[in-house]
C-alpha cells in the first residue's frame, strides 16, 4: 500500500498498519479505528459512513491522508 493512493474502498486495517503517519488524522476526527474490531472488515468509506460523514467530507479526509502518506514517503 505504501505506492498505493487511499481510495473510498482501501481496508482499514491496511490502511492504519501499513502507514501508521495517518492514525492521528483519524483520532482528529473522531475515529478510534486503531481499537475497533470492525477495522478489520470495513472499508474507509463504510467507517466513514458509520461515523456520520458524508460523501464530501469522506472525500476531503482521503485527500488528506493521501496528502500525509505522501509527505511521509522519501525522495
Amino acid at each position: 500500500m505504501a505506492d498505493k493512493k487511499i481510495t473510498k474502498k482501501t481496508k482499514i486495517s491496511d490502511l492504519i498498519t501499513q502507514n501508521s503517519e495517518v492514525v492521528e488524522i483519524l483520532f482528529q476526527r473522531g475515529l478510534g479505528c486503531i481499537g475497533c474490531p470492525m477495522a478489520m472488515m470495513e472499508t474507509l468509506e463504510q467507517g466513514l459512513k458509520a461515523h456520520g460523514m458524508n460523501n464530501k467530507e469522506i472525500e476531503k479526509i482521503i485527500k488528506e491522508l493521501n496528502k500525509k502518506i505522501e509527505k511521509s514517503r522519501p525522495n
